[in-house]
């Protein structure tokens, strides 16, 4: 039998149809940038009414329910006992400790300021891979690590609140920020194997278990909690964990967790952006400038390495 060879050229040829799994991902990333800007100015709403700690149990067990009911409609393959372990981690890092760090800092400084700290990030990532994954470390990367080590110095003198710097909440950010990068390294592999959303379920799920000693302490904050920060954290749940977790994860697996990382430098201006449209607040100039040295930094490492 003979084959016409017009027939037989393989899908993933097709430009059109090599492209469009790339403009997916590309949405998935611009969705997740979006909602995890909002989240910043989100989370500085709530605490006003709710501590870090019951916040962030919340967020979660909404999130989590929100998760629960796609993972029911779209029937995604269960990921296999051996990774199980790393989406503990996951879910411990990242939904646990992330949230909870997070929440603290953002008590002590404001949602621009926080978002520009956190999304030192991506330097981060290129560090840990550099190491864990041995890709080495280049004079470049190590160049784009001081000068977005200057600028958490600066953004920590220009968060100075009542006559004193606070360098807890800065010192919160960065740890944010290192759990961040973390997580995404371990998240990666994961990936190739695992669907992004029952993965995101199962990482939530365990978020909630490290949060449930916080539950007396939500009991008792809720019912004296402000309407506004009970729908903030019922956003937060929905939008920034639920669905950005899972865009995040879909992008992820598609493209290289460096060149996505690049996307996040956008959620600092927008967080700026909503913290001042919604809230009034908008970090001060000396803090501003410490922000754009982290990203320049970031943006240094990326440009050389390339």
């Amino acid at each position: 039998m003979t084959t016409d060879s017009s027939t037989t050229t393989p899908v993933s040829d097709s430009p059109a149809v090599t492209s469009k799994p790339a403009r997916l991902a590309a949405v998935a990333a611009g969705v997740t940038v979006v909602l995890w800007a909002s989240a910043f100015v989100g989370i500085r709403s709530a605490g006003h009414d709710l501590s870090a700690g019951p916040l962030a149990l919340l967020r979660l067990l909404v999130g989590a329910a929100a998760l629960g009911v796609m993972v029911l409609v779209r029937r995604d393959q269960w990921p296999s006992r051996r990774d199980l372990p790393r989406i503990v981690l996951i879910g411990v890092l990242w939904f646990g400790a992330y949230n909870l760090m997070l929440n603290a800092a953002e008590q002590r400084v404001d949602a621009g300021t926080a978002s520009m700290l956190v999304n030192v990030s991506p330097i981060l990532i290129a560090v840990i891979a550099g190491v864990a994954l041995k890709e080495g470390l280049p004079k470049s990367l190590l160049l784009g690590v001081a000068v977005s080590f200057s600028g958490v110095l600066v953004i920590g003198f220009g968060s100075a609140q009542h006559g004193h710097t606070d360098w807890l909440g800065a010192a919160l950010c960065i740890g944010s920020a290192v759990v961040y990068a973390t997580s995404v390294i371990l998240q990666k592999p994961l990936l190739s194997r695992v669907s992004a959303l029952p993965l995101t379920f199962l990482a939530c799920v365990v978020g909630v278990i490290v949060c449930l000693p916080f539950g007396p302490q939500l009991a008792s904050e809720l019912p004296k909690a402000h309407t506004s920060a009970i729908a903030w954290t019922v956003y937060l749940g929905l939008m920034p964990t639920a669905v950005a977790f899972t865009t995040w994860g879909y992008a992820l697996a598609r493209t290289k967790a460096g060149k996505l990382g690049a996307t996040t430098y956008l959620v600092p201006p927008i967080s700026i952006l909503l913290g001042w449209m919604m809230l009034g607040e908008t970090p001060t100039w000396v803090a501003v400038g410490g922000g754009m040295l982290c990203l320049g930094g970031v943006a240094v490492a990326r440009f050389t390495r390339r």
